[in-house]
């Protein structure tokens, strides 16, 4: 069981490790009493952070229970999707690629 945090990839590598922080906290705030949410936070919390172009990130919107956030620093622009944490997600998350910050 794990938790998919999805950065846009035009996101500064700076404000990640933020937006993810916040995103995961959105995301359990959301869902704290469902099922899949307690099991998670009961268990060992695995959390996969992927980055997607805007097509990409615009069609997970269509996945079922997520949060959607903003960030006030880049003009309140949507950055992150945060998903509730469950056993199987389709395929398209199979093919997203980890996140890693590009200016080490």
């Amino acid at each position: 069981m794990k938790m998919y945090i999805i950065v846009r990839d035009n996101i500064p590598d700076k404000l990640v490790p933020v937006i993810a922080a916040h995103a995961s906290l959105a995301c359990y705030k959301k869902y704290e009493s469902n099922e899949n949410m307690i099991q998670w936070m009961n268990g060992i919390f695995k959390k996969v952070v992927c980055k997607a172009n805007e097509t990409e990130f615009n069609h997970l919107k269509n996945e079922d229970d997520y949060i959607l956030l903003t960030e006030s620093s880049l003009n309140h622009q949507e950055v992150v999707l945060a998903f509730c944490p469950r056993e199987e997600y389709s395929k398209k998350f199979k093919f997203l690629p980890m996140w890693t910050p590009q200016n080490i």
